[in-house]
């Protein structure tokens, strides 16, 4: 054999790629150097290094054999791995359902479907009766309390189907009904607590009409709900004819008492007292409430035509206490009115609002969303954290390309007046603005009836679209919102109001902010009045009297 073919033998021996052999790269880097000095090396050269070559294959050359071997251990170990993944991806499963039913549903171990298994029913019942005892005895024994007193009142019977809505997560509240006699008692909450609370929420109760004779609701949750008109709706709802409700709430002042019987308007009060509870809010106000036989609502309307409103005490007491009329007209009204506003008495910094169903904000004449919603009321206004939903009334063009990206604000795009129709919409200047006014662009907007606007209009006048400004507040809000209201309409004031109080729509008006037009002393012209308006001060005083006789806490706005 010549040199030539014993060095392609040796070649052919040595060299081990990366395609045929899953080898370390420390090992494959050798070889490959191993084989290269092979290759290279001159025949004079490959004798000189014979023998250390020689050992080099021998160290290096893989029999057939070896190489089966290590194809079989790389797909053994393929295998394992894929083996591996797949049972990791089956507990993760496993586990992101645990988390979800415990979590969102609320569920627990003893349904089949949820763990893959179920428990012993009685090893459930052990585990769920035990449970509320472990932690607040006190929660109990007041509960218990309760329960006995009302069972001595004879309010509740062991008999008595019983519900405690949003009842504490382990039920506290059911514990103790059953632990008196009360058995068939059951109680739901955001996470259910099986067997004695199963999934709800106050305002979504899962049961049908007329279902329970008891139902209670503790913890002063029904104060807390962020919809207490539909959690009240739903205890009426689920209660049976001549059934009672028991409901705690924090002891609160006289405002919240009515709003609060306000809310179940298909029953009547029958008993209250107040207790000592221990919670974070010691002082615990309970109503005992009956719901009328037909389940119809029998609550008087504060509301109607004819311009009389039905004014409860609460109200007068508000009134009383607001701060007093600016009776002598002003001489430099447009500092004593905007300094006035300092002195206002806002009914949330009063009362309590917790128990209004909604709360609502109108700003009629709105013009600019900074003008008043932006800068006053987001800003100023006493919200006891509650969310308004804000309506803008504002005829003038000019303003309402801005609210298209105030998303929480709805803009009405008409002016406010007593009746659908069209009318002349005046854009003038008061004297001596007229430099500040063209600076901002925009003037005061005055509506007039289309038939009587030719004569008596100089500025830029348009033509917009009234509205029923009454008709539509009373179609809007009910009784047990809470509406604010905000009105600088240029002096059509002296139109509406009267409308309001005609209609009855006055009553549905909690807290007014109005701005009255009359001739007032110019601001630029000493000792001259304002020929704008025609109204005097003294009307002007008039119409905020009478608003407050009809039970709108009404302030003077600037």
């Amino acid at each position: 054999m010549t040199n030539l073919e014993k060095k392609g033998k040796r070649k052919k021996e040595i060299r081990v790629t990366r395609s045929n052999l899953n080898l370390p790269h420390s090992l494959r880097f050798t070889l490959r150097y191993v084989s290269r000095r092979i290759v290279c090396c001159r025949p004079h050269r490959l004798r000189r290094h014979r023998k250390p070559l020689a050992n080099y294959a021998l160290l290096f050359t893989l029999s057939s054999s070896d190489l089966k071997m290590e194809g079989k251990a790389a797909t053994s170990s393929l295998l394992r791995n894929m083996m591996v993944r797949v049972l990791l991806l089956g507990v993760f499963i496993f586990l992101l359902r645990f988390a979800y039913v415990v979590t969102i549903t609320g569920e627990s171990c003893n349904r089949g479907d949820f763990c893959f298994f179920s428990l012993p029913p009685d090893l459930v019942s052990v585990i769920g009766s035990t449970s509320p005892v472990a932690d607040d005895d006190d929660l109990i024994q007041f509960y218990s309390s309760v329960f006995r007193d009302l069972i001595s009142d004879g309010f509740l019977s062991p008999d008595s189907k019983s519900l405690c809505v949003e009842a504490t997560p382990t039920g506290r509240e059911v514990f103790s009904l059953r632990e008196i006699g009360v058995k068939d008692s059951i109680g739901i909450s955001k996470k259910a607590s099986r067997p004695l609370v199963v999934k709800g929420e106050g305002h979504s109760i899962p049961f049908q009409d007329n279902t329970f004779d008891f139902i209670f609701s503790g913890g002063g949750r029904l104060g807390k709900s962020l919809k207490p008109l539909e959690f009240a709706d739903e205890i009426s709802r689920t209660l049976k004819p001549q059934g009672i409700a028991v409901v705690h709430v924090a002891a609160t002042d006289t405002y919240s008492f009515n709003s609060f019987l306000d809310l179940f308007n298909s029953c009547s009060l029958v008993k209250m007292r107040d207790l000592d509870a221990p919670f974070d809010s010691p002082h615990i106000r309970e109503f005992v409430i009956q719901k009328y036989s037909g389940g119809g609502h029998h609550k008087k309307s504060s509301g109607g035509g004819g311009g009389k409103c039905w004014i409860p005490g609460y109200k007068t007491d508000l009134i009383r206490d607001a701060e007093p009329l600016i009776q002598e007209e002003p001489l430099k009204p447009w500092i004593t009115l905007k300094r006035n506003i300092q002195n206002v008495k806002y009914i949330p910094s009063l009362v309590d609002i917790r128990f209004k169903s909604r709360y609502v904000y109108v700003d009629v004449g709105a013009r600019s969303y900074g003008s008043s919603i932006g800068s006053w009321f987001k800003k100023q206004y006493p919200k006891q954290n509650k969310t308004f939903d804000v309506f803008a009334i504002e005829a003038d063009k000019a303003f309402h390309e801005e609210y298209k990206i105030k998303k929480k604000v709805q803009l009405l795009p008409y002016a406010a007046w007593v009746r659908n129709e069209t009318l002349s919409f005046e854009i003038n200047h008061d004297p001596g603005k007229e430099v500040e006014a063209k600076a901002m662009g925009r003037g005061m907007g005055r509506i007039r009836p289309v038939k009587k606007s030719s004569s008596s209009l100089a500025g830029e006048v348009n033509l917009i679209q009234g509205f029923d400004f009454a008709d539509w507040l009373k179609k809007s809000v009910r009784e047990r919102d809470f509406v604010v209201m905000k009105m600088d309409v240029e002096g059509t004031e002296f139109d509406l109001i009267p409308r309001l109080i005609e209609t009855g729509a006055i009553c549905l008006i909690d807290e007014l902010f109005l701005e009255c037009h009359y001739n007032r002393w110019q601001r630029c012209c000493p000792g001259q009045r304002s020929q704008k308006y025609n109204k005097t001060y003294n009307q002007c005083l008039e119409l905020f009297t009478s608003l407050r006789q009809s039970g709108v806490l009404v302030h003077q706005w600037w």
